[in-house]
């Protein structure tokens, strides 16, 4: 019995590991069973795979080839396209075992498979931020650039949790392959190729942000780019245990509120002043589903990582109720849909859910509407505006009958005189 007993023992200590907490915190997972059951194709790639989690999948395989043009093109720009591709391949080799780290599971795959499979697709990527920027030249025929849905194809797939490599894989890679004549950082190439996944325009890129900030991969980038222009906000904890609801869009404007649409360097710069609700304006269209829900997911599985992102979705969720909801929000300026408004409309009610939360973001801001809501004023002004002020053929009769009512008093008062 006691031989059973310290078999058992050294099979467990085997699997605990060497130290009884692990130093390193992985950043990159696969997606709950929980999240992942709402909508499987929001997280998993069209096209290509990234990183080792849908490494060697069949639907994936025919665009190897792409990667692999790329990387040959990136290196026949060099002097000795051979000895650039050692270098490459010896600098990743050195922080493998920080790479496998990275990831929340162990990944069966050979030292060389790895080192491979990184080398290719972060300099794959990096070609690709290149050419969409104009740093290196396209061809006519590039495979990604003369069709529209690689690009599109692209735009999903390197959004995705479960498609990610490390940052400073990319980075160690950039370096490593950058050509005198480019000015952009890998950042800002990075930042530039999905600018426009939560907006129609062009904003500008505020670079300084970044200066002390650890990115982990593409998706911590992104998620960065949305949190780090709200400053010491962003710090700020609201317990979500006393949180109400606010109100949809159309209780809202019933109830005097009204909406501003404001220019803002991130869509969860959300104010409530004097009656005013100032959102900056949204872009729904077919990659901000995948964005959200696997922002969301990084969120919820990234240790210590506060929802900003799932607080704006609930957010969005209480505005939002239905088509009637949406247009209000669109005739705002704040919406701006591409898609259809009744999937728009379910696809904000599903956007969170399962989602857990310990912390509520807008909380303050929910309160300030919900106590604004309850005033008689904003009501009866917003009642009379409604009612008796929204049409031409209303306004004209409201001021005959003001015109008629001053005239009945100064009439009245005459005949006093008399």
């Amino acid at each position: 019995m006691a031989g059973e007993i310290e078999s058992m023992a050294s099979n467990m200590r085997s699997k605990m590991g060497g130290d009884a907490i692990s130093s390193s915190t992985p950043c990159i997972f696969r997606i709950p069973s929980i999240l992942r059951r709402h909508n499987k194709e929001a997280y998993i790639p069209n096209a290509f795979s990234i990183g080792p989690f849908h490494h060697g999948e069949k639907d994936l395989e025919d665009k190897e080839k792409i990667k692999f043009d790329y990387l040959q093109g990136l290196l026949y720009r060099t002097r000795d396209p051979e000895t650039r591709l050692m270098e490459c391949i010896k600098e990743i080799a050195k922080y493998e075992t920080e790479a496998r780290k990275c990831y929340a599971e162990e990944i069966r795959m050979s030292k060389q498979a790895f080192i491979e499979m990184l080398v290719l697709d972060g300099c794959f990527i990096v070609e690709l931020f290149r050419k969409d920027a104009g740093e290196v030249r396209k061809s006519e025929n590039d495979p990604i650039f003369s069709t529209s849905c690689m690009l599109q194809f692209l735009h999903h797939d390197l959004i995705l949790l479960e498609n990610q490599i490390p940052w400073f894989v990319l980075e160690r890679l950039f370096r490593l392959t950058r050509g005198s004549s480019e000015t952009k950082s890998l950042l800002q190439l990075a930042l530039d190729f999905f600018d426009n996944i939560f907006s129609s325009e062009k904003s500008p890129i505020q670079l300084d942000l970044f200066a002390n900030q650890e990115i982990q991969h593409i998706l911590d980038l992104i998620r960065s780019s949305l949190v780090l222009p709200l400053g010491e906000q962003q710090g700020q904890e609201e317990s979500f245990v006393s949180w109400r609801p606010i109100p949809s869009a159309t209780s809202i404007k019933e109830s005097g509120i009204t909406f501003r649409k404001v220019r803002s360097h991130s869509i969860l710069d959300v104010k409530f002043s004097r009656g005013t609700l100032e959102m900056s304006p949204i872009l729904i269209q077919e990659t901000v589903e995948p964005a959200f829900r696997n922002l969301i997911s990084y969120e919820q599985c990234y240790p210590n990582c506060p929802p900003r992102v799932t607080s704006y979705a609930i957010l969005l969720d209480n505005l939002i109720n239905n088509e009637e909801d949406m247009e209000e929000l669109s005739k705002s300026g704040i919406l701006i849909n591409w898609l259809n408004p009744h999937d728009t409309t379910q696809f904000f009610k599903m956007l969170y859910h399962d989602a857990f939360l310990k912390e509520f973001h807008y909380q303050k801001l929910c309160g300030q509407v919900n106590e604004y809501q309850q005033k008689l004023w904003p009501k009866w002004r917003a009642f009379y505006t409604h009612n008796y002020f929204a049409k031409p053929w209303a306004i004209v009769s409201q001021i005959v009958a003001a015109i008629v009512l001053v005239l009945a008093f100064l009439h009245t008062i005459y005949s006093m005189k008399c």
